[in-house]
This record gives C-alpha cells, sequence and structure tokens, in this order.
C-alpha cells in the first residue's frame, strides 16, 4: 500500500508571500503551450500561423482559462452557495475551477480571436487543441501535489492513501487523468496534427479523446461530497463530458465533407 508523500502546497515561501505549486503548474502549462505553438508557427508554414500570433491566441486563452474556469465551477458546481454569497466568487485563491468551464471560456476567447484575425473558428481552435493537454497534465500533477480530487476506495497494489482525507487506500486518480488526459491525449494529439486535415477534425479529436478520459477516469475518482453521483450513477465531470463526446463525434463526421484543411483555413476580413 502507498502512502501520499503530503507535499507542502507552498512552493517557494519568503516570509509571509508564497508561491504554490498549483500556480507553477498553470504556469507551466501556459508555458509549454506557448513553446510547442511558436515551434509549429514557425516551422509549419502551411498552418498560417505566426509566432506573433501564437502570443496573442495564447493571451486571449488566459483569461477563457481563469474566467471560463471560474466561472463554470460557481454554475455547474455550487451555484446555490455562490448565489447567496456572490462576493466569494472572486475569492479565486480558496480554490474551485472546472474544466469544462475552462474549455467554454477558451472557445469563447477564440471566438473574439477570430473575429479580430479574419481566422475561421475551426481553424484556431484546430490549432490550439495539440496544446492543451500539456497543460492539463501539468493541473492533474497539482491536483496530485496538493492531494485534491482524490480517487474511490481500491485495494490494488497502487492504491493510495491521503492521510489528509482518511486512512483508506484509494485510486490515485490524479495520476490517471495526468496519463490520460495529458500525457496521452497529446502524443495522439500532436501525431493526428502533424499533416493538414480537414478543418474541424483536430478539436473533433480533442473533444472526443477528452471527454472519453474524463468519462473513464471519473469511475474512479471520489464523486464531489457536495453533488454525489447524480442521475444513472455519473458524476457531474461525466454528465459535462458526454456533450463533449457527441459533439465531438458529430464535427469528425462534418469535417470530412468540408473542403480545404486547417492550413488554408482562413476567411477574407471582408465577409466578417
Amino acid at each position: 500500500m502507498l502512502v501520499h508523500p503530503q507535499f507542502d502546497p507552498v512552493a517557494i515561501s519568503i516570509g509571509s508571500f508564497g508561491i504554490r505549486w498549483y500556480g507553477l503548474m498553470y504556469l507551466a502549462g501556459f508555458t509549454a503551450a506557448l513553446l510547442l505553438g511558436r515551434r509549429r508557427a514557425a516551422h509549419d508554414g502551411w498552418r498560417g500561423w505566426t509566432p506573433r500570433e501564437m502570443d496573442d491566441v495564447l493571451f486571449y486563452a488566459v483569461i477563457g482559462v481563469i474566467v471560463g474556469g471560474r466561472l463554470g465551477y460557481v454554475l455547474f458546481y455550487k451555484p446555490g452557495y455562490y448565489l447567496g454569497h456572490p462576493l466569494e466568487i472572486f475569492f479565486v485563491w480558496q480554490g474551485g475551477m472546472s474544466f469544462h468551464g475552462g474549455f467554454l471560456g477558451v472557445l469563447a476567447a477564440m471566438v473574439w480571436f477570430a473575429r479580430k484575425t479574419g481566422k475561421r473558428w475551426l481553424a484556431i481552435t484546430d490549432f490550439v487543441a495539440p496544446l492543451v493537454p500539456p497543460g492539463l497534465a501539468a493541473g492533474r500533477l497539482g491536483n496530485f501535489i496538493n492531494a485534491e480530487l482524490w480517487g474511490r476506495p481500491s485495494d490494488l497494489p497502487w492504491a493510495m492513501v491521503f492521510p489528509s482525507v482518511d486512512a483508506t487506500a484509494r485510486h490515485p486518480s490524479q495520476l490517471y487523468e495526468f496519463a490520460l488526459e495529458g500525457v496521452f491525449l497529446f502524443v495522439v494529439l500532436w501525431w493526428f496534427s502533424r499533416t493538414p486535415r480537414p478543418v474541424g477534425a483536430v478539436s473533433a479529436v480533442f473533444l472526443i479523446g477528452y471527454g472519453i478520459a474524463r468519462f473513464v477516469v471519473e469511475f474512479s475518482r471520489e464523486p464531489d461530497s457536495f453533488l454525489g453521483l447524480l442521475a444513472f450513477g455519473f458524476s457531474m465531470g461525466q454528465w459535462l463530458s458526454v456533450p463533449m463526446i457527441l459533439v465531438g463525434v458529430w464535427l469528425f463526421w462534418w469535417s470530412g465533407r468540408q473542403p480545404g484543411t486547417t492550413g488554408t483555413a482562413t476567411q477574407p476580413k471582408a465577409t466578417r
């Protein structure tokens, strides 16, 4: 039986000032996306991107992740609580972010970027999608360091006790998500997007891949205590992943019937 190392959530402390590991994980994720995106923009001319555009799209994405992630947590997980404590919506240092909310926030930010640059929205999401999994991996590693979002009880050889929770051996579900949503999904998307694809195809693979990975891992993850399991014994994370899978399947079918590829998908500014 393994025991969680009980890391100090504060990575760097100077007097009363501290930098938490989770914040560093966000920074690592955004940095990885920037470096990978600039590399592709600089070396793959057929994509129709410049390193400067990558800098700009990351700025919009950061805003989308933070605003959307927070509002998603408020609306999807604790609407009643925040309705009674509206000022606490802004207390992001207390924790509480939702991937699905952050995902919607990024989609909205990409709409704004598309209007600003004249690029097709799906062409932007196709370019951005392979850059997301490293950030997901970093975030799940942050969850593990913080000993949060732990798994359900398990008797598997690699089950782990989280002393800050109880003495029960549990699935290290944060590491499952690190492997599936982060590493595996990145390998699939990076490989799939290495050559021109129909517009929307890369985005579709991301939706399907993440949705399935999250849905499967949720069976080993302890549901939120304030929500429990919902209809059909599914968690909130699973119910939020189902639309992603369905939309991804439809988008993949639709993309195969469209002319052009992600590298030729720029619309003239005059048509906006």
